[in-house]
């Protein structure tokens, strides 16, 4: 039977499957030394792994007989593409079946940033409201909004974010087709918008691109949501104008280092923070988990995989 090493969880259905077609040994990157892989390397044909995760080059280059590596996410910043073309291993993700989830949490977000739902929530419980009522919260209805990313997630949050306004602007590497404003670099759209969201590829060209600029540009009453990856924005900038009142909020599902998330971030009240959720349902993860099996399923098949990347 084909062995996989599996890095990452996945949906239960799906790892009933996984189970049932191959040879698992499931380990975390912290586990996988010298002396574990002169037990497993040698017979590992395939990795399953989350694109958080990927998988390191120094892994890659110590499976000698991998194949194939299944990424149960859709972004593959942490594969070294041309490292795994050179070696003949194939990589797939599983794009579109986790769109609409991000995209959602990207409205959800802005609106528990704008409208204080947090602080709403914390209220209640806490048992304050006889005692008087919160602070007022910021409308979304009529905000400019800024898309960082016009790929499928970004085109999917202009639509939903079109039922809240006529303004919305976006920058990519490229003018795109349709209706919305296009600004030919994130400061320029930063200046151009209330709220930006970011849903951009995570890559050498976009690290940190989101930074102390694009926060002066927004200003004291801007507001930045990330939904893409935590290394496009320059978290050290961003806590610093979240500090000093240059930029108004941050609404953000991904960090740094996560999951380690700063004190600072934590300790503020103008920053809705989830552990990167978009595309934790039910349904997503199943259908991730899914596509994931399809394509090494197809691999060891001899068949064309349905989504891969290298």
């Amino acid at each position: 039977m084909t062995t996989i090493l599996q890095l990452c969880p996945i949906y239960p259905a799906a790892q009933a499957r996984l189970d049932a077609g191959y040879d698992v040994i499931a380990a975390t990157l912290e586990v996988i030394d010298a002396a574990w892989l002169a037990e497993h390397a040698a017979t590992i044909e395939g990795v399953v792994t989350g694109g958080h995760l990927g998988v390191p080059a120094a892994l890659m280059t110590a499976l000698p007989q991998l194949k194939v590596i299944g990424i149960n996410g859709v972004g593959y910043d942490k594969v070294d593409l041309d490292l795994a073309r050179s070696r003949g291993v194939r990589v797939a993700n599983t794009p579109d079946v986790l769109t609409d989830d991000v995209a959602d949490l990207a409205i959800g977000l802005t609106l528990s940033l704008l409208r204080q739902l947090p602080q709403g929530d914390a209220h209640v419980r806490a048992g304050k409201w006889p005692a008087g009522e919160v602070a007022l919260a910021r409308k979304l209805t009529g905000k400019r909004i800024g898309i960082f990313g016009l790929g499928r997630i970004g085109r999917a949050v202009a639509k939903r974010f079109s039922g809240f306004t006529d303004v919305i602007a976006y920058t990519d590497v490229a003018p795109q087709d349709g209706p919305y404003t296009y600004y030919p670099n994130p400061v320029a759209l930063a200046a151009a918008c209330d709220v930006l969201v970011v849903c951009a590829a995570s890559s050498a060209s976009t690290r940190k691109v989101i930074g102390a600029e694009v926060f002066a540009a927004l200003g004291p009453n801007g507001v930045v949501v990330n939904v893409a990856r935590g290394a496009i924005v320059d978290e050290a900038a961003l806590i610093v104008a979240l500090q000093s009142g240059g930029l108004g909020g941050a609404a953000l599902d991904v960090f740094e280092d996560e999951p380690r998330v700063p004190d600072s971030l934590r300790a503020m009240a103008n920053v809705v923070l989830t552990p990167h959720i978009a595309s934790a349902t039910h349904e997503t993860r199943q259908a991730m988990g899914d596509l994931m099996l399809d394509n090494i399923d197809a691999y060891f098949a001899g068949k064309p995989m349905p989504t891969t990347v290298a």
